[in-house]
């Protein structure tokens, strides 16, 4: 009779754990949007940021999500726009197309790196090193639509904040550009994985715990970027 009623717990909590994974939502994220003048912007990041916050999503087991490879032709076919924007037909076409229930739409509005001396340090011949504190801060405005109604269902502005120093090489003019994977290790990096962390950490509270505490502290944090903002508007 024990026997019995083990294996009849084991199946219980298989069947109870199969159930909690088919409930995950599934998400698909788009290519990611530029609206500011982040000079390691360039061709193909859009996808690289994309994979990026997949691999985040992912990782937390609180979402599935659809392979870049699945999305990418399809938000290509349904013709998602430079603004993107998705109109109701195409979300649910696309949520048919690839399985996904939600799109997550990101576009970065805002990116900005000032460098500024701390004192001490050395330099020779156009090259210092020390002395140096490099700040990085990027915006980021996420939507999370619906692919069966196509509406917005949730929307957030995400901040990523990151501060670096020491090595400044003084004499190189050059802008980020190129592969993501060169600033893995940059005050600009280290903002763009604070925004992913932000972003993955946001929509499981507000997809998946759907916790009050969690969801007070984002609303606290909006208010204070919306009270900060308006503080440099006043004259």
């Amino acid at each position: 009779m024990k026997r019995i009623l083990s294996k009849a717990l084991v199946l219980g909590l298989i069947l109870a754990s199969g159930a909690a994974l088919a409930d995950r939502p599934v998400l698909g994220v788009a290519e990611f949007k530029n609206e500011s003048g982040a000079g390691w912007w360039s061709g193909g990041v859009g996808w690289d940021l994309s994979g990026m916050l997949a691999n985040e999503l992912a990782s937390t087991g609180a979402f599935r999500v659809v392979e870049r490879s699945n999305l990418e032709s399809v938000l290509n076919e349904q013709d998602l726009g430079a603004s993107g924007r998705v109109r109701a037909e195409s979300a649910a076409r696309i949520g048919e197309l690839t399985g996904a229930e939600y799109i997550v739409l990101g576009t970065i509005t805002a990116y900005d790196e000032q460098t500024r001396s701390t004192g001490g340090g050395i330099s020779f011949r156009g090259i210092g090193v020390g002395g140096r504190r490099t700040e990085a801060f990027l915006a980021v405005d996420l939507r999370v639509v619906n692919a069966n109604s196509g509406e917005i269902e949730y929307v957030r502005t995400i901040e990523g904040r990151a501060t670096g120093g020491g090595l400044n090489l003084s004499a190189y003019r050059g802008g980020f550009g190129g592969n993501l994977s060169n600033y893995e290790d940059t005050p600009a990096g280290e903002a763009i994985r604070a925004a992913l962390m932000e972003i993955t950490d946001y929509l499981e509270c507000a997809m998946v715990t759907q916790s009050r505490r969690c969801l007070a502290e984002y609303e606290e944090r909006d208010d204070t970027r919306r009270e900060r903002t308006r503080s440099r508007l006043r004259f």
